[in-house]
């Protein structure tokens, strides 16, 4: 069994948004062309007060109930089989997806019999990074989907030194196209 993890795909990490990836609007599409190529579909979201310790790091960004915190429009959210929140309390990061506070998100997948874990989402070099490599200390066969995850990029060197620690720790690298072509 495979499931298809969605980091943070909200309106405050696209062009627009509060603390966006200047291009995370494109992995929009692509997310939704592989919706159905997967057993299950979960998300994750930032989901932060509107006062925490964590927007001393970063401009306040994705405060649970506002428009920042939705996923992006054109998302197909319907296909979402369970949404984790994270970053949900004052003295909380909430980077990785498995931080979630609402439902333990190892504890589902392992009850829903996955294995494999393809990872997409927002941002390479923070969240997206942070959950694959949790998703690897779980134990999970992780994936992440290249042309699926779009980074910020503060740095020059911070979305390919990212994605070398992802590999180097285990997880595979693979395009939306290996997953939907033909057989």
């Amino acid at each position: 069994m495979k499931a298809l993890l969605l980091v943070d795909v909200q309106n405050d990490f696209c062009p627009g948004g509060a603390l966006p990836a200047p291009f995370g609007d494109e992995v929009v599409p692509v997310i939704n062309s592989l919706l159905d190529s997967f057993d299950l579909v979960v998300a994750s979201k930032d989901w932060h007060p509107p006062q925490t310790v964590h927007f001393e790091k970063w401009p306040p960004h994705c405060v649970r109930d506002t428009h920042g915190a939705e996923f992006h429009p054109g998302l197909k959210a319907e296909k979402i089989d369970k949404i984790f929140l994270k970053g949900t309390d004052d003295k909380d990061d909430g980077y990785s997806a498995f931080e979630a506070t609402n439902a333990d998100l190892t504890d589902y997948l392992r009850g829903k019999g996955i294995k494999q874990l393809f990872v997409t989402g927002l941002t390479t070099e923070y969240c997206v990074k942070e959950s694959v490599m949790e998703a690897l200390r779980q134990g999970f066969e992780t994936f992440m989907i290249e042309d699926a995850v779009k980074g910020i990029g503060v740095h020059p060197d911070d979305i390919p030194n990212a994605i070398s620690d992802m590999q180097k720790a285990g997880a595979k690298m693979i395009s939306s196209y290996d997953l939907l072509k033909p057989n």
